[in-house]
C-alpha cells in the first residue's frame, strides 16, 4: 500500500496497521474498557445532518479562524500527543513541519518526545503545550517558565487524566516505556523488523520534558502506571487557578466535559477549553465532545473560547462542529495514523486531505467563510 494510495482516515489506519508492531498499533488505536466511548465519538456525527444552501455565489473559501489570540489558516490543529517517536522515528519534528506548512497549530504533550524548544525551532507558527499536573510540584513549577522562554503562545492542561484509564490492549501486550513486552508482544516485533530496523538506527528514545525529574531507565514504566503513579489526582480548581495567574496568558483546559466545568473555566480567567474525552481512552461511557458542543457554547461560548477532539475523520465532521460553535476543531489519530505510516509527507497528505474536504464542503454548504456556518445548516436525527 502507497501514501498516494490513501485518501482518508481509513486507509491511512490501514497503512499504519501494516507498517507497525501490533503493541505499538495498538496504543494508538485502542481505548479504554469495552471501548464505547471511542465508537461513539465518530459514530455521534453521523446523528447530525448538514443542510445546505444553494446558490450563494460562492467563489473564494475563507477557512481561517482566531482562537486563544492565533490565527490559523483552517479550522483544525494537531492535538499534542504522546510518544510520537514510537510511531515514526521523525515524531514531532514531522508534526511540527507539516502544521507549520499549513499554517495551523500543534503542540509538544509532557510525553513528547522532542523537546518543545526544538519543536519551536521547526515551526514559528502557533504552538501549544500541553502539560499533566505532576504531584512532583518542582516539574509543575518548572513547566510554565521553559515553555514562555521558548515562546509558545498557549499553554493547554490535560485535566482528564489524573489517573490511567483501563487500556485492555496495552495490557495483552504488556506495552511500555520502556519495552517491557510479554512474549506476544515479542512475537509481535518479530515480524515487523523493518519497524525496529528504523527504530535503533535513530537517534535513542526520550521523553525530553520529563528528563531532568522521572527516572525511566531503572526499568518499565508503563503509561497507565505513569498516570496513576506520577499524577496529582489531588489538584483542585485553586491548583488551576493560580497556575493560570502564574502563566499570564493564553490557558486553555482540556478535557472539560460539563457545562458546570465550563463556566468554573470561564471564572478562573482561562481563555479556551477544549471539549474531550481523551479519545475515549481515559473514561468509557461517557459523553462524547460533539454531543455536549452545543449545551456548552450556548452556556459559556460568548466567554471563552470552546473547542472539540474525539472521533473527526472528514471535513463535514468540522463543518458540523464549527456550525454548532466550535472555534476549531482537534485531530489526534486522524494525524498519528498518518504519521505512523510515512512520516512527514503522511501527515502532509492527511492535512492537505482535511482542507480539501472543507473547502469543497464550505462550497456546497453555500459558505464562503466559516463565520456563515450556524446551527441553521444542521438538523439532529
Amino acid at each position: 500500500m502507497r501514501l498516494k494510495d490513501c485518501y482518508n482516515f481509513h486507509d491511512f489506519r490501514r497503512m499504519a496497521k501494516r507498517r507497525l508492531p501490533s503493541p505499538i498499533f495498538n496504543y494508538i488505536d485502542g481505548a479504554a474498557d469495552d471501548e464505547v466511548t471511542y465508537r461513539r465519538n465518530t459514530a455521534a456525527f453521523e446523528g447530525c445532518d448538514l443542510v445546505p444552501n444553494v446558490l450563494r455565489g460562492v467563489g473564494d473559501v475563507d477557512m481561517s479562524v482566531t482562537v486563544m489570540g492565533q490565527r490559523l489558516a483552517m479550522p483544525v490543529y494537531c492535538s499534542p500527543t504522546a510518544l510520537q517517536r514510537l510511531f515514526h522515528h521523525q515524531g514531532e519534528r514531522a508534526v511540527a513541519a507539516a502544521a507549520a506548512k499549513f499554517g495551523t497549530m500543534f503542540g509538544v504533550s509532557s510525553l513528547g518526545t522532542v523537546s518543545l524548544e526544538e519543536a519551536r525551532r521547526i515551526c514559528d507558527g502557533p504552538q501549544v503545550y500541553q502539560f499533566y499536573f505532576h504531584k512532583d510540584r518542582g516539574l509543575n513549577r518548572e513547566m510554565m517558565p521553559r515553555a514562555k522562554q521558548a515562546g509558545i503562545e498557549v499553554m493547554m492542561l490535560t485535566v482528564d487524566s489524573i489517573t490511567g484509564g483501563n487500556r485492555e490492549r496495552d495490557k495483552r501486550t504488556g506495552f511500555a516505556i520502556p519495552f517491557k513486552l510479554n512474549l506476544a508482544g515479542i512475537t509481535q516485533f518479530a515480524i515487523k523488523p523493518s519497524w525496529a530496523v528504523n527504530y535503533v538506527r535513530h537517534e535513542p528514545f526520550r521523553l525530553p520534558q520529563l528528563e531532568n525529574h522521572v527516572d525511566m531507565g531503572r526499568g518499565a514504566m508503563s503509561i497507565s502506571r505513569y498516570f496513576t503513579e506520577m499524577l496529582d489526582p489531588s489538584m483542585s480548581w485553586d491548583d488551576v487557578a493560580e497556575m493560570v495567574q502564574h502563566w499570564g496568558g493564553q490557558f486553555c483546559l482540556k478535557g472539560v466535559i460539563s457545562v458546570e466545568d465550563a463556566k468554573r473555566a470561564v471564572e478562573i480567567g482561562c481563555t479556551g477549553i477544549v471539549l474531550s474525552n481523551h479519545g475515549g481512552r481515559q473514561l468509557d461511557g461517557s459523553r462524547t465532545a460533539f454531543d455536549q458542543l452545543d449545551e456548552i457554547v450556548q452556556a459559556v461560548g460568548d466567554r471563552i473560547d470552546v473547542m472539540m477532539d474525539g472521533g473527526v475523520q472528514r471535513g463535514t465532521h468540522v463543518l458540523k462542529a464549527l456550525s454548532l460553535g466550535a472555534k476549531a476543531v482537534g485531530l489526534g489519530r486522524y494525524y498519528l495514523f498518518p504519521l505512523a505510516a510515512a512520516g512527514q509527507a503522511g501527515v502532509e497528505r492527511a492535512l492537505e486531505l482535511m482542507r480539501v474536504e472543507i473547502e469543497r464542503g464550505m462550497k456546497l454548504m453555500g459558505c464562503s467563510s466559516v463565520d456563515e456556518l450556524t446551527k441553521e445548516n444542521l438538523r439532529f436525527r
